[in-house]
């Protein structure tokens, strides 16, 4: 089941770039996230403003089937430590990579997607300012750098 996230941002090219903007009174920023068979998204770092409307669209743009090159993104409260959720995740195949005890760390996400899949989610960013880690949640992933902070400020 795919979320959307009404996004602030805007995307800044591949490779680590961070999504910066402000949203119009018309609605949310939408943000535009891709992950690839590499196991990269194109932004790690994103900066939002506290109580934001964000509109994430993420798309799967790699070729292998979603049993072995799956993509998700979840963004996790400030101080949740995204390592230790990834770590979780592996055992909850059944509940696509969410680890039941620790689903209430989740702000927001978008559920597990196969190849030229898409997905959105949109959602406010927390008034409190801080990081807030996000990642994939398939087995690895985390491992291989398929994770990013959303900087509030």
């Amino acid at each position: 089941m795919a979320l959307v996230l009404a996004g602030c941002g805007q995307s800044s090219g591949p490779g680590g770039q961070t999504a910066n903007g402000s949203s119009s009174a018309a609605g949310p920023r939408e943000i535009d996230l891709t992950a690839n068979d590499t196991m990269k998204y194109n932004l790690t770092a994103i900066t939002a403003k506290p109580g934001e409307q964000l509109h994430l669209v993420l798309t799967n743009t790699g070729t292998q089937p979603k049993e072995v090159m799956g993509h998700d993104w979840t963004l996790l409260k400030a101080g949740s430590d995204a390592a230790a959720f990834s770590q979780a995740a592996v055992m909850h195949k059944a509940e696509n990579y969410i680890p039941p005890e620790l689903s209430n760390e989740i702000i927001a996400r978008i559920d597990l997607l196969g190849p030229r899949q898409t997905g959105e989610v949109t959602f406010t960013v927390p008034t409190a300012p801080g990081d807030y880690p996000y990642l994939c949640t398939f087995p690895a992933h985390y491992q291989a750098g398929m994770h990013g902070i959303l900087t509030v400020r």
